[in-house]
């Protein structure tokens, strides 16, 4: 690709395009963070790995199976324990 004349031109008059600063790098809790996850990566600590949205997900599956199996011990009772 080629790089556009005014590079080469050294005319004062022209405004020098700059690289935009990206402001969550620079934020000092991004920077707190991202030292905090390299720690814990170098120590072996890797954070979970699931979506939150998976999480979600597995623990209605979970509820909803526990939910199910105390439909079937309700509908197991005896007839002596309908009665108790």
């Amino acid at each position: 690709m080629a790089e556009p004349d005014y590079i080469e031109d050294d005319n004062p008059e022209l405004i020098r395009p700059q690289k935009l600063i990206n402001p969550v790098k620079t934020s000092r809790n991004h920077q707190d963070l991202h030292r905090e996850l390299l720690m814990n990566q170098k120590r072996g600590l890797a954070p979970q790995n699931k979506p939150e949205l998976q999480k979600v997900m597995e623990k209605r599956k979970r509820d909803q199976v526990i939910k199910q199996k105390e439909e079937e011990a309700q509908k197991k009772k005896s007839d002596l324990e309908i009665e108790l």
